[in-house]
C-alpha cells in the first residue's frame, strides 16, 4: 500500500506495515454475470480491507503518541486495530458484541487486543467514547453518532485500492464498482482515489458506485432525495454481521449521488446463496458480507441498469473463514463411510449427487 505514498498522509518508512495492499483482482468468468472482475482484499495480512485503515491509522496513531487504541467492531476492523497495535507496540481494547462472529473475536484475541464485550451494541460506542475523551485514547472506529466515518487517517489508505484498480486496467477505469456498504468507508475512499487520480490526469473518468447492503437505508435516501439516510431497523440481524448497521452515512449517499450510483438492498439468502457459489466456481471463498456485490449485480444485470457490455469490479473485503457459518448452513454434512469402494460411490451420489460415470 505505502508504494503510493505520494498520495497518502505519511511516508513509507514511518509506516505501519504488515505488508498490506497490491491484493489480485481477478476475472471471474464463471459467474454468469458478464465482464466481472474480483478485488480480493482477503489476500491482506488479517485477511480483510481494514488492514488499508488500520495501517493507516496507526501510522498516525505512533506519530502522535497514543498510548492505547480503541475500536468498536464486529469483527474485521476489530482484527486489524489489533493487529497493527500489536505491530506498532501499542495497547488496543476492542469493543464487540454478544453474537458476534467466533473466529472473528478469536482473531482479535489472538493480536493481543483487550476485548470486550457488551449485550447492547449502543454500549460499544458509549464506552469507547469515555474512553477517547476522559484518557485520550486513540480511535480507529466510530465511536459516535451518527457515523460520519471511521479514523480519517485510517480511510485515506482505502484509496490505494482504487490506485490498483486503475493501474491494472492500465489506467482505463471500469465502468462500475459494487461494494458490500456498513458506513461506507471504502466507498468513500475509493471514490476519493479514483477522483484525485483524474484531477491529475492520469484517468479520464471515474467509475459509477454501486452500495449493497442489508438495512435499505441508502436506497430508501436515494428515492427519497433525503440528505440524511434513515434508519431502518430489521426485524431479524443479518448474516452479514460487517454490514449490519441500520443507518449508512452521509458521505455514503453523497459519493452514490456524485458517482450517478445507485444503492441495493441484498437478503441472506442471496449472499447465502453467493458465498457458496464463488467458492464452489472461482475458488474463493467470501465472508458472507463480500457476496452481497455479486447478489447486486446480478440484479442490476437483469433490470438493466448495469449494461451487458459494462465491466464491474466487485470488492471481496474478507475471507470467508472469519465467519464460517454460512457454508456450514448451507452445505450437506460430509458422509461418514466404512467398507469400500460401493459404500464410498454411494456416499458421494447419496450427498453430493456425484455418480462415477
Amino acid at each position: 500500500m505505502w508504494r503510493w505514498e505520494g498520495f497518502l498522509h505519511a511516508a513509507a518508512p514511518e509506516a505501519v506495515t504488515l505488508g498490506e495492499g497490491n491484493t489480485p483482482l481477478l476475472p471471474a468468468p464463471s459467474l454468469g454475470l458478464g465482464d466481472v472482475w474480483i478485488k480480493d482484499e482477503s489476500r491482506n495480512p488479517t485477511w480483510s480491507f481494514k488492514d488499508r485503515l488500520g495501517s493507516g491509522a496507526l501510522t498516525m496513531a505512533r506519530r502522535f503518541g497514543a498510548k492505547v487504541i480503541a475500536s468498536s467492531s464486529s469483527g474485521n476492523a476489530g482484527a486489524a486495530a489489533a493487529a497493527y497495535a500489536a505491530r506498532a507496540g501499542i495497547p488496543c481494547v476492542v469493543f464487540t458484541f454478544v453474537g458476534s462472529a467466533g473466529p472473528l473475536v478469536l482473531q482479535m484475541r489472538a493480536y493481543g487486543a483487550m476485548v470486550v464485550k457488551v449485550a447492547d451494541k449502543a454500549d460499544r460506542w458509549r464506552l469507547q467514547s469515555l474512553g477517547v475523551r476522559e484518557f485520550g485514547w486513540y480511535p480507529t472506529s466510530p465511536f459516535f453518532g451518527p457515523v460520519v466515518g471511521s479514523n480519517p487517517y485510517g480511510m485515506e489508505g482505502y484509496k490505494t485500492i482504487a490506485f490498483e484498480i486503475a493501474e491494472a486496467f492500465d489506467w482505463e477505469p471500469p465502468d462500475w464498482c459494487v461494494l458490500p456498504v456498513c458506513y461506507g468507508d471504502a466507498l468513500y475512499g475509493m471514490w476519493k482515489g479514483f477522483e484525485e487520480l483524474k484531477a491529475l490526469g492520469w484517468i479520464s473518468r471515474t467509475p459509477r458506485f454501486v452500495a449493497a447492503e442489508v438495512s435499505g437505508s441508502l436506497p430508501a435516501a436515494l428515492a427519497s432525495g433525503d440528505p440524511m439516510p434513515p434508519e431502518i431497523a430489521r426485524n431479524a440481524p443479518s448474516i452479514a454481521t460487517s454490514i449490519g448497521a441500520a443507518q449508512a452515512t452521509v458521505q455514503a449517499l453523497d459519493v452514490l449521488r456524485r458517482s450517478n450510483g445507485t444503492a441495493v438492498t441484498v437478503g441472506d439468502d442471496e449472499m447465502r446463496r453467493w458465498v457458496v457459489t464463488l467458492a464452489a466456481r472461482e475458488g474463493i471463498w467470501p465472508e458472507a458480507s463480500s457476496a452481497a456485490p455479486f447478489a447486486a449485480i446480478e440484479r442490476l444485470r437483469a433490470q438493466g441498469i448495469i449494461k451487458p457490455q459494462e465491466r464491474c469490479v466487485a470488492l471481496l473485503t474478507a475471507s470467508g473463514l472469519k465467519d464460517p457459518g454460512p457454508i456450514e448452513s448451507a452445505l450437506p454434512e460430509p458422509p461418514l463411510v466404512s467398507g469400500g469402494l460401493s459404500e464410498l460411490l454411494a456416499a458421494l451420489k447419496n450427498t453430493y449427487g456425484f455418480s462415477h460415470d
